[in-house]
């Protein structure tokens, strides 16, 4: 039960608005504006007396004189400024469908106050995008069609768009309703405030998306096209954040097939750009963002990697962030509330960087395995509590393990393997993919019955390894990823197994037969993906290698190997998988 009088005179504002006394109305409510602004005390109290339902019932009323309907949402959006409690407060009372209804008022003033509230709303991190998209068809285009009407329209709507853009289907129906067209305009706005949403909602209506990418990088604005007017952000003179937010702009069209690698905007300017975000005369966010985005430019392209090694001591400079301390770097521009772990955040994008950086050349992992204690940051990279360090501490790995003589030298050196099988077995779900195929590479050189070493020392510690990563219960690992619906798994399993396989002893083959058993085995030459089918007959013909190894298995097995062969040659299949069982045929006879 309310009462009835307060020595701040809080309850009297409130009781104002709750009563039926008009004339009241329009000064209590700039009374409680005036008490929440900046005070989450205040802004919990107004909640917790029942004001919410009766602004939201203002908004709606088309009767109630639009200046007190302004200040309701006014209101509304300071509440949004409190806690995370309150937006849950005002998006379970239904305060985002009366505020997108609000939109279609005529007075300017009104739709500005309706769209900051919403703004705040949807840069929480639990906002309700299905009331963007699904609940009402028409909110989208309401929203490009008004986006014009004031900077604050354009700052508000381009925010809320590029913070309610997470998925192809948000991207389609974005670019769909005209958005591309409407926004390009905007990255030529005197606002800097315009601006810098204009940029992030681009990226995210980009990444990863080809159809949208190109139908950016077509598009036009006073004659000039998107990428042109990204490429002037580009200049100096502009301010760091706005340089870094064009370049992962121009970035993601390149990636999505909008502008070749060799285009001078993307090997002279983004990738310079990119570089320079990642120097100490930087913000922290640019220096991960920069990272980040540098390792995604690269990932896929040799040489965009082999121009970004040379580039201004970038390994270098990556290796820095492997030693950050608090006390080296330009302080943060971040005003998010969330305390933020800048060591881990680093790190991470680091070792992403050096994974990208590395994935084909073997002089730039040659470079990058010299940065001082690079496997002892991975190692323990990989043991961290922060799953984003993981994976990027794995995908460094897996990148270097590409090389050979890495795995035989460097490699030998440290046991990266133990931190690996424990990610397998106790990481995340999503590092499986990484850590499966890394686990793959490593096992060409630790498998059992590799080439020995010549000195006694060496020769113990490899066959020390070889040991604990089969007690380790690596071949248990691998056979049940066999096991897995999804692709990627079921061939780094196989795949493992396969290698393991090679020049081992045949009671470590045994192992491999008795723990995915025949059954499984078999099964996966029916497998409809012709990389499993491949991997499988590999495995079955490492498995038949060494006369004495042979006889043992085929007495054991030969009934059903030489049933699945004939299947396979009597298949509709490629010659190299024809050709490979042919392999396995002239082995077992």
């Amino acid at each position: 039960m309310l009462q009835t009088m307060d020595v701040d005179g809080r309850v009297g504002m409130v009781d104002c608005v709750l009563s039926e006394n008009k004339e009241k109305w329009l000064e209590s409510m700039i009374q409680i504006k005036n008490r929440v602004i900046g005070n989450n005390k205040q802004k919990d109290q107004i909640i917790h007396q029942g004001v919410i339902p009766r602004l939201l019932q203002w908004i709606i009323d088309e009767d109630i004189p639009v200046e007190l309907r302004t200040e309701s949402a006014i209101v509304l959006g300071s509440l949004a400024k409190g806690t995370s409690e309150n937006i849950s407060c005002l998006v379970d009372s239904g305060c985002v469908a009366v505020l997108l209804k609000g939109l279609s008022s005529n007075n300017v003033k009104f739709i500005e106050a309706c769209l900051r509230c919403l703004r705040t709303i949807f840069l929480s991190e639990n906002s309700p995008l299905d009331q963007i998209y699904e609940q009402d068809v028409t909110v989208v285009p309401h929203l490009i069609n008004i986006l014009s009407k004031s900077f604050c329209t354009q700052e508000c709507i381009t925010t809320i768009f590029s913070n309610c853009c997470k998925t192809a289907e948000h991207q389609n129906a974005l670019s769909r309703n005209g958005a591309i067209a409407a926004l390009a305009p905007l990255l030529c706005s005197s606002s800097y405030k315009v601006q810098m949403p204009t940029l992030k909602c681009f990226a995210v209506l980009c990444y990863e998306n080809e159809t949208v990418s190109k139908a950016t990088a077509t598009a036009t604005y006073n004659g000039e096209s998107i990428p042109n007017l990204l490429l002037r952000l580009l200049s100096r003179d502009k301010p760091s954040e706005m340089q870094m937010a064009a370049a992962k702009c121009l970035t993601y069209l390149c990636r999505g097939g909008a502008i070749p690698t060799h285009c001078p905007t993307i090997q002279n300017k983004t990738l310079s750009t990119l570089i320079r975000m990642c120097k100490k005369d930087r913000t922290l966010e640019e220096n991960v963002e920069g990272a980040e985005t540098l390792a995604y430019l690269t990932e896929a392209d040799a040489n965009l990697q082999n121009l970004a090694s040379i580039s201004d001591h970038i390994i270098k400079t990556l290796a820095d962030y492997l030693r950050y301390t608090s006390v080296q770097q330009i302080n943060t521009r971040s005003t998010n509330r969330k305390v933020i772990n800048w060591s881990n955040e680093l790190k991470q994008a680091a070792f992403r960087a050096f994974a990208s950086l590395g994935a084909n050349d073997e002089d730039i992992r040659k470079k990058i395995i010299e940065t001082e204690n690079l496997m002892e940051h991975i190692v323990g990279g990989m043991t961290c509590n922060d799953v984003k360090v993981q994976m990027g501490a794995v995908r460094c790995l897996h990148s270097l393990s590409r090389s050979v003589q890495q795995l035989r030298t460097t490699f030998q050196d440290h046991t990266v393997w133990k931190p690996l099988m424990n990610l397998m077995t106790n990481g995340s779900e999503e590092l499986l993919p990484v850590t499966s195929s890394t686990l793959c590479n490593l096992l060409l050189e630790f498998s059992p019955g590799r080439e020995r070493p010549t000195s006694e020392s060496a020769r113990l510690s490899v066959n020390q390894k070889n040991k604990a990563c089969l007690e380790a219960g690596a071949i248990n690992l691998l056979a049940k990823l066999t096991a897995r619906s999804e692709g990627d798994l079921k061939l780094n399993g196989i795949w493992g197994l396969m290698n393991m396989a090679f020049q081992a002893d045949l009671s470590v083959k045994i192992h491999i037969v008795d723990t995915i058993g025949t059954e499984q085995l078999f099964r996966l030459l029916s497998d409809p993906d012709p990389g499993v089918l491949m991997k499988t007959l590999g495995l079955i013909r490492n498995l038949l290698a060494g006369r004495t190894d042979i006889d043992h298995l085929m007495k054991v097995y030969g009934s059903q190997i030489m049933q699945a062969v004939v299947f396979i040659l009597e298949g509709d299949h490629v010659v190299e998988i024809k050709e490979q069982t042919l392999c396995i045929l002239t082995n077992a006879v």
